[in-house]
């Protein structure tokens, strides 16, 4: 039998006493957060390594024996948090109905077409490496497993996920190159094509 305990009964069985925040606020402060980095272990300490430290048994003790252990970290840390929320706040300032449109169209178009059809890039700079020409597929090509050429060599382009996928019966006699999403780009591997394979 499964059952779920909601946060609230957690905190009604631990007698904790969270405070309440207006809507919207705990987001915004979530974002702070991630962007300054204020809750990082070298600033307030490994949250799950501290636990098991701690042999006391209630919210109480627990705040008094890591205020101890940590006796600047939760000032440290609103300190770094409030500069990123006043640095978000200026930054609201400057969105207005224009801005929001062309982030929209941005990314419904171009991030879109730009993550499902990133094939063509990872051709493009493959050609510019090995100073030759690049094609894409026909369908022809696509029935063999193959998503391009980089001069004569038939590649097929794969995530890097795709070589621990034990279960694919699928035999492509091709050069693989192996691609992993950044969150700044794609990093892609050439080794395949490399003179020395």
């Amino acid at each position: 039998m499964k059952v779920k305990i909601s946060n609230k009964e957690i905190e009604e069985y631990l007698e904790i006493k969270s405070p309440e925040f207006p809507k919207y606020t705990t987001q915004i402060l979530n974002l702070a957060n991630q962007n300054s980095q204020a809750t990082r272990p070298k600033i307030v300490g490994q949250m799950s390594e501290l636990m098991k430290e701690f042999n006391g048994e209630n919210v109480d003790e627990w705040e008094k024996w890591y205020n101890q252990k940590y006796p600047d970290a939760i000032s440290e840390a609103t300190q770094k948090i409030w500069k990123m929320v006043v640095k978000l706040k200026d930054a609201s300032q400057m969105i207005d109905y224009d801005m929001v449109k062309s982030w929209v169209r941005d990314l419904i178009v171009s991030k879109t077409f730009m993550g499902l059809k990133f094939e063509k890039a990872i051709l493009k700079k493959g050609a510019s490496l090995f100073n030759t020409t690049y094609r894409q597929s026909t369908k022809t090509d696509e029935a063999k497993g193959i998503d391009g050429y980089i001069g004569d060599i038939p590649v097929s382009i794969k995530p890097e996920t795709y070589s621990s996928m034990k279960s694919l019966n699928e035999q492509i006699e091709v050069k693989f190159i192996f691609y992993e999403k950044k969150k700044d780009g794609i990093l892609v591997d050439y080794s395949a094509l490399s003179p020395h394979k």
